[in-house]
């Protein structure tokens, strides 16, 4: 023990010199927090995601194998059967504030600027499953085959997420859209080709010769408002509510408004395509749903 308190005084004796010289000063809450994150955080971001599979059990599961999650396109093999994704999911920016109220702020948009708007370039992904399927766990063997090969290609426009401390929620602004879909449903016999979801504009737009792959052509849009054509849009917002049903507490997701212009290529049965159809200005309003356990 008194070795130690002859190390702790060399070791004090020591640094004295240096604490004299750097004039060091207690630090008041006020000086803190002039000193730590004004500006916040930003992160560059880019990744690909692969998952063997996930599992939701109740009694039986609920299994969903091989999702690739990332960007470009969904590659698929000589079968159709989906394999992964081309790239990464990049081109990525996450700024992230917490302001003078205590909310946390988290931007999410491209670090690549987009030469026709000026703004910021959508951000690609692609999403594939494999299969999803329900199981029993009876030992019975029996289990149902949902759907497979999905795969998802589309673009994320904006998302801007707040947490409000002032109602304890969650809410999120969207805008994205769905250049491409496919799936098979297994259990109905029925395969969906060619889905897309643009913004409420869409199809007014392309009439006067808007194309959004095609930026040379985005100052044909409705209202000259690009994004309004290429953007489903969609504010969430996420919390804890309570169940009309046991009056217990539920996470209580709103969706104030959705609007969107969805188009199918083609559905097929039995291996035959039945037709396309399209939904022309979807709007969606006013929507609430509480999810809580059971018996």
């Amino acid at each position: 023990m008194k070795g130690l308190k002859k190390i702790a005084l060399a070791t004090a004796v020591a640094a004295a010199p240096f604490a004299a010289q750097a004039d060091l000063k207690a630090l008041d809450d006020t000086t803190m927090g002039n000193v730590t994150g004004q500006a916040g955080v930003t992160i560059e971001l880019e990744t690909e995601v692969s998952i063997g599979e996930f599992r939701y059990t109740d009694e039986g599961y609920l299994a969903v194998n091989d999702i690739y999650i990332g960007g470009g396109s969904v590659e698929r093999d000589a079968s159709g059967d989906v394999t992964g994704v081309s790239g990464m999911l990049d081109d990525l920016l996450i700024d992230i504030d917490v302001e003078a109220d205590g909310d946390a702020v988290i931007d999410v948009h491209s670090i690549s600027t987009n030469p026709v708007t000026g703004g910021g370039n959508p951000i690609d992904f692609a999403v594939a499953v494999g299969s999803a399927s329900l199981n029993a766990t009876d030992g019975s063997g029996d289990s149902t085959l949902l759907a497979s090969n999905i795969g998802i290609e589309g673009n994320l426009g904006l998302l801007n997420i707040r947490v409000d401390t002032a109602t304890d929620n969650l809410i999120m602004n969207v805008g994205f859209n769905v250049t491409d879909m496919d799936m098979d449903v297994d259990f109905l016999g029925v395969n969906v080709r060619d889905l897309s979801v643009y913004g409420a504009t869409a199809f007014e737009s392309a009439e006067a010769g808007f194309v959004a792959s095609d930026p040379s052509t985005w100052g044909n849009a409705v209202n000259g408002d690009p994004k309004a054509a290429l953007f489903a849009a969609a504010q969430i917002t996420v919390g804890k509510g309570v169940s009309g049903a046991t009056g217990g507490d539920a996470l209580e997701i709103s969706i104030p408004t959705f609007a969107a212009d969805i188009a199918v290529g083609a559905v097929e049965i039995g291996g035959e395509s039945i037709g396309s159809f399209r939904m022309n200005n979807l709007l969606v309003e006013n929507t609430t749903m509480k999810v809580y356990g059971h018996q």
